[in-house]
């Protein structure tokens, strides 16, 4: 027959192992709520030569734009993301450059992917191939970009495509590059891979209206290439972020894109200076966290 002291012993294991359950499942409805605030973070990532975007929209919907070259985003990407989220709901790829989808290549086999948006611009690359077999290994469709396009990213936050209006595969890379805005609330910021001058002032004879942006992601990496005098005009940008490698053998930013930045009086903010580069958005306004 059962002692007294056995009945206290069986029922103190159970109620101590209820507690544990208890505090793990609330610890966990914290840390899956944690930072769904109404705040829009918007990174660019430390990738070195190459460009890497993170967004995380105030419901938690993630997209990555553009991979940079080598495993470099892998290390990022754990930075701005929790250590137990293996999603991401879509990966952009601007253009076909190495610099800017490589990095997607090992980010695939760590991570569940919805779908991929592209600009439709063609290079022979076998390190594209690769890419493109990962997806088809993985089986994740991959959507062309068309003007008029809008990527709902909940609370209000969307993505609006600007660029391409047209069939693409015969255009180089760069000017094919993927153009979009990054809208919530009264906040926005100008996205645009690649792109040359000669695509932004096309877009600027368009509506210039619809380019003023907070912060533009300058083109090229800060190549005299893009970022041209009527287009830093139209965006109006309080900041200007530079994605490119410190001491890279290109020298960007080319000084004439940094004296017509100066000119216009933007903040300029590279990720060859600082690293890492972090904004958040309320809705109302970005700080750079």
């Amino acid at each position: 027959m059962p002692s007294v002291f056995s009945h206290i012993k069986r029922y103190t294991r159970w109620y101590v192992l209820s507690v544990l359950i208890f505090i793990s499942i609330t610890l966990w409805v914290v840390v899956l709520s944690y930072g769904k605030d109404n705040t829009l973070t918007f990174a660019t990532l430390n990738i070195g030569q190459g460009d890497a975007l993170f967004i995380e929209s105030p419901t938690g919907i993630q997209v990555v734009i553009d991979g940079g070259p080598n495993r470099a985003i892998m290390k990022e990407l754990s930075a701005v993301m929790p250590w137990y989220d293996r999603h991401i709901d879509m990966l952009v790829v601007t253009n076909p450059d190495r610099d800017h989808f490589e990095g997607f290549i090992p980010l695939l086999d760590k991570y569940k992917v919805d779908v991929v948006l592209v600009s439709g611009t063609e290079k022979e690359s076998e390190v594209y191939k690769v890419f493109e077999n990962k997806l088809k290994e993985k089986k994740i469709p991959e959507k062309v970009a068309r003007r008029g396009q809008v990527v709902d990213l909940g609370g209000g936050s969307f993505l609006q495509i600007l660029f391409p209006d047209r069939d693409t595969s015969k255009l180089s890379p760069n000017d094919g590059s993927i153009v979009m805005k990054l809208v919530y609330g009264k906040t926005s910021v100008m996205l645009q891979g690649d792109s040359t001058s000669k695509i932004e002032e096309y877009l600027v004879t368009l509506d210039k209206g619809e380019l003023k942006s907070d912060i533009l992601k300058t083109g090229h990496h800060g190549s005299r290439t893009s970022t041209s005098q009527v287009y830093v005009e139209a965006v109006e940008p309080g900041w200007a972020i530079i994605s490119a490698g410190e001491d890279n053998s290109y020298g960007h930013p080319h000084q004439e894109v940094v004296d017509n930045l100066n000119k216009h009086k933007v903040k300029i903010i590279g990720t060859y200076d600082i690293g890492r580069i972090v904004f958040e958005s309320d809705g109302e306004n970005f700080v750079q966290k």
